[in-house]
């Protein structure tokens, strides 16, 4: 049994993990934290791996003190960008033998959907990202939405893709969105979405729609679990659950 601490335990992410851990018989949910709630838990409990759910103002503390001690750690805090990953990097230099796992999207289709945009991008002239969640959501664009710019932006760089067409020159109020390693990223906000995201591809009479939808929770489980079995074997930065999936 790997023993599995959760932060930010009675979160929505963090609580229907907890269930999807305690439902498994290879995994044992031995430390819940949350607001308030000490550290120390995770070593009095002996935790093996941390699966980080806090917000994303402590997130990247959390990290360091799991992996100070030992400690493997998933990481689902949405907005960890590659400033906080190159931090962990340098934490980890002193602890080689630690996992970190930082993963934008749990969901397994969701993670197909970028390894399908990244394909497709090079052999189109135009690429755009639209990702829809609740508006309870505090950051944007959404983690997934940034990984999928930075995966379509380096598949198109090393095709030799020539930079999208963009002859906007007036936008004051900012229809045309962000853009994330040279890709334009739009978020939507709205009830009703828990997390959507479509990246639009176009070239001369033709344009190519592919869109992943989450209505639950729950859907994003099986990569939760795949995350916490598979970092004890991957020490380093691993960003991603591509390498976990056996799609590297």
């Amino acid at each position: 049994m790997t023993r599995v601490a959760v932060l930010g335990a009675r979160g929505r992410m963090g609580a229907t993990s907890v269930r999807a851990v305690r439902a498994t018989d290879d995994l044992e949910v031995v430390a819940e934290v949350d607001v308030e709630d000490s550290l120390d838990l995770l070593t009095d409990a002996h935790a093996e791996v941390a699966l980080v759910f806090t917000t994303p103002d402590v997130a990247l503390e959390h990290v360091r003190w799991c992996v100070e001690r030992g400690v493997h750690v998933v990481v689902g805090t949405s907005g960890f960008d590659e400033g906080k990953v190159a931090q962990v990097e340098e934490l980890l230099a002193d602890r080689p033998g630690v996992g970190v796992l930082v993963v934008p999207n749990f969901s397994i289709g969701a993670v197909l959907m970028m390894r399908f945009a990244a394909v497709a991008a090079p052999f189109f002239e135009s690429v755009e990202v639209i990702e829809m969640h609740h508006p309870d959501k505090v950051d944007a664009p959404s983690g997934t939405a940034v990984r999928t710019a930075e995966v379509i932006a380096l598949a198109r760089a090393d095709a030799g893709s020539e930079p999208v067409p963009d002859a906007t020159t007036h936008d004051p109020d900012g229809a045309r969105g962000a853009t994330v390693a040279g890709i334009p990223v739009h978020a939507v906000r709205a009830r009703g979405f828990v997390a959507s995201q479509e990246v639009i591809l176009g070239d001369e009479g033709e344009t190519l729609s592919l869109r992943h939808d989450s209505s639950t929770r729950e859907s994003f489980m099986p990569g939760v679990l795949a995350a916490l079995r598979g970092v004890g074997g991957r020490p380093g930065v691993t960003v991603g659950l591509d390498a976990v999936l056996g799609l590297e």
